[in-house]
């Protein structure tokens, strides 16, 4: 594939951004990768992984001369990132992100951002329950989406190259509207995280069901709501806190279906609960014929031991 940008600099460099790296790698798609992250650790680990051609202490110091600058840190710290890297943004340079509330990405970051530099807010709707720059492989976003939310006026071809990357590491990419994209989030990935969070928060404090028991025992579905509740706590403690309007709008909804599971389940209720089971099965099966996963009864996860990427 041909080069899409001359130097890319990456702000964070976990999951994401170290998965971007090596796909871009993979692709040719970019001259030059520059990283840099908070901790020396992380630095350090991805000046030995290799992934990004430098990789420097500040942010600042690795935004100067790029094309395309991208925030890869948790949502709630990307205003003060764009307050200390607007000074050494290159006239004509794309910013964006990737992170998965869009409202307070626009603004917090918006208002930072120079005349002349175009800012797009991207999220990649791909991921896995690990994190840190050790995590990252070039395949994480084939067949997922990524959700571009340029705004209002965006630049033709600020928008069609950044596209264009997305689309070369394997994404689908579409547009959308800033409100919309959270609220499709919130139902898609924030409140079935919370759920998750809950169901083993509920676990871990029955007296009655030991901690050996639950470990011991646990079927498929407790084993994946253990898989989403081990993702990185700083990342999905700030969507909560950001995307607050749209995840309580559909917890209030999950609420009140619950409530009416309940009262089935109390009843005797059989009709309703067989209706119900096989209304929401049919999701599944749309999740399935799109792509999105298989109907593998292993959940689409294989053995580690066959030395591929759970996704």
């Amino acid at each position: 594939m041909s080069r899409i940008y001359e130097r890319v600099a990456l702000i964070g460099l976990g999951l994401i951004a170290g998965s971007m790296a090596r796909a871009m790698q993979c692709h040719g798609l970019a001259g030059e990768i520059v990283g840099t992250a908070r901790s020396q650790e992380t630095r350090d680990t991805a000046r030995e992984l290799g992934f990004c051609d430098r990789v420097t202490e500040t942010a600042a110091e690795a935004v100067r001369g790029a094309d395309l600058v991208v925030l890869a840190v948790p949502v709630g710290a990307m205003g003060a990132l764009a307050r200390e890297i607007a000074p050494h943004l290159a006239p004509g340079a794309t910013l964006t992100d990737v992170g998965s509330v869009k409202g307070h990405v626009v603004e917090s970051v918006g208002p930072h951002v120079p005349e002349g530099v175009h800012f797009i807010p991207a999220h990649p709707m791909a991921g896995t329950e690990h994190s840190g720059p050790e995590s990252g492989f070039a395949e994480l976003f084939e067949n997922r989406w990524c959700l571009l939310v340029p705004g209002d006026n965006p630049d033709p071809d600020a928008l069609a190259r950044l596209r264009a990357l997305w689309q070369a590491m394997g994404a689908n990419v579409e547009e959308m509207e800033v409100a919309h994209h959270d609220l499709v989030c919130a139902v898609t990935s924030h409140a079935p995280h919370l759920i998750a969070y809950t169901m083993v928060g509920v676990a871990d404090d029955l007296d009655r069901v030991s901690d050996s028991e639950v470990i011991k025992f646990s079927a498929a579905g407790f084993r994946d709501f253990t898989r989403i509740a081990a993702s990185d706590p700083t990342m999905w403690r700030d969507v909560f806190l950001t995307n607050k309007d749209a995840t309580l709008e559909i917890l209030g909804r999950f609420t009140e279906e619950l409530f009416a599971l309940q009262r089935a389940i109390r009843t005797g209720d059989g009709d309703y609960l067989f209706d119900y089971f096989t209304r929401t099965r049919a999701i599944r099966r749309g999740i399935i014929e799109a792509g999105q996963d298989t109907a593998a009864p292993d959940f689409g996860r294989v053995p580690a031991s066959s030395g591929q990427k759970a996704g």
